[in-house]
């Protein structure tokens, strides 16, 4: 199909990040143009009913897998579901919601990677991996200011959600065509997301935009705020794009123009004039802050839409 939805993937572990990317990513692209899927939706047992089988949500057997990957097939080929509806604030079930795709579905979860019928739903696959370290503190902070846990139970559940980590939502990461990994500037514990560097392995599962001209520092004897490198990831070669927090506007400037360059509808959001949320984020005090790092890894899953759009078109 021609005019089939763009189906991008953001998969990750637990307070990794997820809706935070896909909301920045969504705004880029217009929310009248995209529908977001969460794959905790397909969680088979409430909290009560995990709580009582000794299971995590985290666990294949605590999901419906196999609904999952047919109403991603559905969603692929621009036919509704009846979507099921789980609530994170108290843990139930609500009433199903019939969804609609639009031009660009992201499917963002725990789990979206865990079976060959679903990774051949998506045209773009992202997994965060930011160290687990910050991803704890993130979860601390979500699950007691959002979710109504105390820390002592956080922790808790982060010990017993360890092996099923381990075992079933890392190892996803091997699919990922972009693995995405926001970690501290420093050895400081400030884990503002404004002071956040941004690590991202570029897979040769899809193409990339030429980025060799990042390679050229302008800072003198400085370090280089952007830096691209050859790596292995999970044993197979990859290109490395590492972002500093610290970039200045001229560097950032200069890779967004890369990413835009053979992307017209990318011009436009790539004007900072116009677009001053890219990359913004609110503080822990509610201020709005402006992370480069974040805004660039927002243009660049963007790009890759695009290009799966003009693939398709």
């Amino acid at each position: 199909m021609s005019d089939r939805p763009i189906i991008l993937g953001i998969v990750g572990d637990s307070a990794a990040g997820k809706t935070t990317l896909t909301r920045g990513i969504a705004q880029i692209l217009g929310a009248e143009n995209v529908t977001v899927i969460g794959t905790d939706d397909y969680h088979r047992y409430d909290r009560i009913q995990r709580a009582e089988l000794s299971i995590t949500a985290l666990h294949p057997d605590c999901n419906y897998l196999d609904i999952m990957q047919q109403h991603l097939a559905l969603l692929r080929n621009g036919q509704p579901i009846l979507k099921p509806i789980y609530s994170h604030t108290t843990g139930t079930f609500d009433a199903p919601q019939y969804v609609k795709p639009n031009k660009f579905v992201i499917v963002e979860g725990l789990l979206g990677y865990s079976t060959p019928g679903v990774r051949d739903c998506y045209d773009v696959k992202v997994y965060l991996a930011p160290p687990e370290s910050l991803r704890t503190i993130w979860k601390i902070q979500r699950d007691t200011l959002k979710r109504g846990y105390t820390q002592a139970q956080v922790v808790t559940e982060l010990q017993k959600r360890e092996p099923d980590s381990a075992q079933f939502i890392r190892p996803q990461r091997q699919w990922a065509d972009l693995v995405v990994s926001f970690y501290p500037s420093s050895h400081e514990s400030d884990l503002s997301n404004s002071l956040l560097n941004v690590r991202l392995v570029l897979r040769p599962t899809i193409s990339h935009p030429d980025l060799s001209a990042v390679l050229v520092s302008d800072d003198g004897d400085l370090p280089p705020a952007i830096r691209l490198n050859l790596d292995r990831d999970m044993g197979k070669p990859v290109d490395v794009l590492e972002v500093d927090s610290h970039a200045t506007y001229e560097n950032i400037r200069r890779l967004e123009q890369i990413i835009c360059a053979d992307m017209p509808d990318l011009l436009q959001v790539c004007d900072r004039d116009a677009n001053p949320t890219l990359g913004a984020i609110t503080g822990t005090t509610g201020e709005t802050l402006q992370s480069y790092p974040l805004a660039l890894t927002q243009l660049l899953i963007t790009h890759y839409m695009l290009k799966a759009t003009q693939a398709h078109q």
